[in-house]
C-alpha cells in the first residue's frame, strides 16, 4: 500500500489530465456532433496540457514539499507548456492564417498547396481553465485518497 502513496504524486496528474482530455472530447461532442477522433482534438477548453503540468506542480509540492528540487523542476516545466499552449502555438496559427491568404490571393494550384490550421494553440481562458481544473482536481484526488 505504500507504494501506491508513493507513486500518487504522477498518478494524480495522470488522471487529471486524461480527465482535462475527456472533458474536452465531450464539450467538442456537443458543439460539434459525434466523432470518435474528437477524443484527440488540440487546442480548445479546457487546456489538458496545462491542467497536466498544473497537476503536477500541485502533486510534487504537496508530497515532497515546495522547497524540494522536484517542486522547482516542475515549476519550470510547467511554465514552457503555459507559454507553449498560449503563445508559441498562437504564433503558428497566425503563421498559418496568413500563409492561407497568400495562397489565396496568388495564382497557384490550390490541391499542392494545402489549406494549412489556422487554431492551434489555446486561448488564454482555456489555458486559465485547465489551470484551475488541474489545481483542484489535484486537491480533490489528494484529499480522496488520504
Amino acid at each position: 500500500m505504500e507504494k501506491f502513496y508513493a507513486s500518487l504524486v504522477f498518478l494524480i496528474p495522470i488522471a487529471v489530465g486524461l480527465s482535462a482530455q475527456l472533458i474536452k472530447f465531450l464539450i467538442f461532442t456537443v458543439r460539434h456532433g459525434w466523432h470518435p477522433g474528437y477524443i484527440f482534438t488540440h487546442g480548445h477548453m479546457p487546456s489538458a496540457h496545462t491542467a497536466f503540468a498544473i497537476s503536477l506542480l500541485t502533486s510534487i509540492g504537496y508530497f515532497q514539499g515546495i522547497a524540494s528540487g522536484a517542486f522547482a523542476v516542475a515549476v519550470a516545466l510547467a511554465f514552457v507548456i503555459v507559454d507553449d499552449a498560449v503563445r508559441i502555438r498562437m504564433i503558428l496559427g497566425d503563421q498559418g492564417r496568413y500563409l492561407n491568404m497568400l495562397i489565396e490571393q496568388l495564382n497557384v494550384d490550390k490541391k499542392a498547396y494545402p489549406r494549412l490550421k489556422e487554431r492551434v494553440g489555446h486561448r488564454t481562458n482555456e489555458v486559465l481553465a485547465g489551470a484551475l481544473f488541474g489545481f483542484l482536481m489535484s486537491l480533490l484526488l489528494i484529499w480522496v485518497t488520504r
